[in-house]
């Protein structure tokens, strides 16, 4: 470069100012702070032997402390100094501002000044500004994960939100090391890798003592409300570490020894007041230790528990003796007032096990609003439970009864075409079901025929299925057409259907394209053999209005027909969302095809999905990747042609 075009760029560059570099002099002394003297941080935490004289000594050689700068500095520069800090840092600075937020408003009291919850409340929405910060740093350290999965109206606590995805990556990677067959030593006593040390320090000089796993939890775990643990994370060690959380939610990996069993009971036990969420994954619970495990939820001197959602997933809960089920289960159920949710997805229950759950459900005062008992093999369990029980109706009709429900998940349990009369039955007498998942059972049309005898009896009914799942049930295009028709003609049309993986063939496009002027929003035809002319049938009879927000096509081999289908579905969709067109054969042509629709609306699209589609790629037609929503490319298609691999419906 000349040596003009340097002296100019050294002109333009602005001196920092004096008060940027004191702020950086104070951000550096605090991280060197934080990562040496390492200050008790985490309200609720217990401080480490040493730490308060270590303190004083520093004090009185003029070493600068969090507390000196949250009491020094006025709150605007206090909130320009943050996110200069480091994690840990900061978390010793917002504890210190958090502590001045609450001496000066019990001073104000004191001298008769305003109200003191009012004043309290000014000071601590000053301190809790600090909540920008948190927030950045998350999204700087897990960019995927902003939790934008929480409600609008909730208010997220990104500091709580940092420190627990935090320690949740030190457990796991506790966790790794305790698998080593090598590994000998304490739990508590493991090192945290550089990599998470230099993300919460930025400091290269850190002392050990404060790369320990146990520093970590103990400091920190106040924050923590949601864990998962590995089996080898189920000791003493752990239960201790954690004693100060208000853990609400715990999820227990391949628990499976006398030894983690005992860890988990002693875990439960010691949160049983805060839990309200319990998940086991790949487990052994038999009834033995289901009895240990629903004991330790149990508060003290009550039977009665807080639990709101159970989860038992991919784990067996029966021995070889299907008629033998843990009294404790049993028990906890009917003392589950609280229990919103009940998963026991491929638990391997029998029938004889299923129809006690349900009786026991039946009996209790639970306000239970989803079940799910999928991937089980129980042929056969609701003509028992229908049959067997001479008051099932009146349990059913009762207040206290499974009359609450409003999502059941049946997908995955071998139910036949007999089956589906008894859960027609059932379901018609649960007034406030809205969601039904009846996929991969071999219902056959037989089956589908009481559905739709349903639905007619139900014609008139204010309450009916919201969404309806039938994916892989052996169906074909006489009983889905029957079924569309039924669907369309009903007061309150379904929101959501699926009937993928169905083969059904083009002879159903017919009915299909009248379901869609039903007012369906979303609506799943993946892999149905629609074809070239099923395309061509959808097209030409489109209601001239159509209200869906969500529908996947994908796996029809349409060629070229599903271009001109999408492209009109494009113009007569005002509030179309997403498209999955993937697998379809697709010519180069098509995406010529789409962007002449996308060209002539304004709509709400966000993503079309068309990758599968071995021709297409953004390089064969560039103008695909210049129609864009919030930034994002609207058009997913593959770089280069041949790319992804054609989809094969052979087996």
């Amino acid at each position: 470069m000349p040596a003009g075009g340097t002296n100019s760029a050294a002109a333009a560059a602005k001196p920092p100012s004096l008060l940027s570099l004191c702020l950086q002099a104070v951000a550096a002394h605090l991280a060197a702070d934080a990562a040496g003297a390492g200050r008790s941080g985490g309200r609720g935490g217990e401080h480490f032997d040493g730490l308060a004289e270590e303190q004083e000594e520093e004090e009185e050689s003029g070493h600068l402390t969090p507390e000196q700068v949250a009491e020094a500095l006025p709150w605007e520069l206090l909130h320009q100094l943050a996110p200069r800090l480091s994690p840990f840092a900061l978390e010793s600075l917002h504890d210190a501002a958090h502590a001045r937020c609450c001496s000066s408003a019990s001073t104000t009291v004191r001298f008769g000044g305003l109200d003191g919850g009012n004043r309290r409340g000014i000071k601590r929405s000053r301190c809790e500004d600090f909540n920008t910060t948190w927030q950045a740093l998350f999204k700087c350290r897990w960019p995927l994960d902003d939790c934008t999965g929480q409600a609008n109206f909730v208010t997220v606590d990104w500091q709580q939100q940092y420190w627990e995805k935090h320690l949740q990556e030190c457990l796991d990677e506790a966790a790794e090391a305790a698998l080593l067959p090598s590994f000998r030593g304490s739990i508590d006593e493991l090192i945290i890798s550089a990599k998470i040390m230099s993300s919460v320090y930025l400091s290269a000089d850190i002392s050990q003592q404060y790369s320990r796993l146990s520093y970590h939890c103990t400091r920190l775990g106040y924050y923590v409300r949601r864990l998962r643990l590995q089996n080898v994370l189920c000791t003493v060690e752990i239960c201790s570490m954690l004693q100060h959380s208000r853990l609400e939610t715990l999820v227990f990996i391949r628990i499976i020894s006398e030894a983690e069993v005992n860890g988990v009971c002693l875990l439960l036990s010691c949160h049983a007041k805060t839990l309200v969420s319990l998940e086991f994954i790949h487990c052994q619970l038999y009834p033995v230790v289901m009895d240990k495990i629903c004991s330790s939820l149990c508060q003290q001197g009550s039977q009665n528990h807080e639990i709101q959602r159970l989860s038992i997933k991919s784990s067996r809960v029966c021995e070889s003796n299907p008629s033998t089920i843990s009294a404790g289960l049993l028990n906890f159920l009917s003392h589950a007032k609280s229990l919103q949710l009940l998963s026991l997805n491929d638990a391997k229950m029998q029938p004889s096990f299923a129809k006690i759950i349900i009786h026991t459900l039946l009996k209790s005062s639970c306000g239970l609003q989803t079940l799910d008992i999928s991937e089980n093999d129980i042929a056969g369990w609701l003509s028992t439970v229908d049959r067997s029980c001479t008051s099932f109706s009146s349990e059913l009709e009762s207040n206290t009864s499974l009359s609450s429900l409003t999502v059941l998940k049946l997908r995955g349990n071998n139910l036949q075409k007999g089956d589906m009369e008894d859960l027609c039955n059932i379901i018609a007498k649960m007034s406030n079901l809205r969601s039904l998942d009846i996929s991969d059972n071999p219902i056959t049309d037989e089956g589908i025929r009481f559905l739709i005898h349903f639905f007619e009896r139900a014609l008139q009914k204010e309450n009916l299925l919201w969404r309806l799942r039938a994916e892989n049930c052996d169906l074909s295009s006489i009983g889905v057409t029957k079924l569309l028709e039924c669907l369309t003609s009903v007061n309150r049309p379904l929101d959501m259907l699926s009937i993928a993986d169905n083969y059904l063939g083009s002879s159903v496009a017919a009915a299909l394209v009248k379901f869609l002027g039903s007012h369906v929003r979303e609506l799943n035809v993946e892999d149905i053999g629609l074809g070239p002319l099923g395309f061509q049938i959808l097209e030409e009879a489109l209601p001239r209005e159509v209200h869906l927000s969500h529908i996947n096509i994908s796996k029809n081999r349409g060629g070229i027909r599903t271009a001109h289908f999408i492209s009109r579905l494009i113009l007569q969709a005002p509030n179309l969302v997403s498209v999955n067109a993937g697998s379809n054969l697709l010519p180069p042509e098509s995406l010529e095809v789409i962007c002449n629709a996308l060209k002539q609306t304004t709509c709400n699209l966000v993503r079309l999905d068309l990758m599968g589609n071995v021709h297409l790629s953004s390089a064969i037609f560039p103008a695909a990747s210049e129609f864009k929503k919030h930034g994002e490319p609207i058009l997913v298609v593959p770089s280069q042609p041949g790319a992804c691999a054609t989809y094969d419906a052979d087996p």
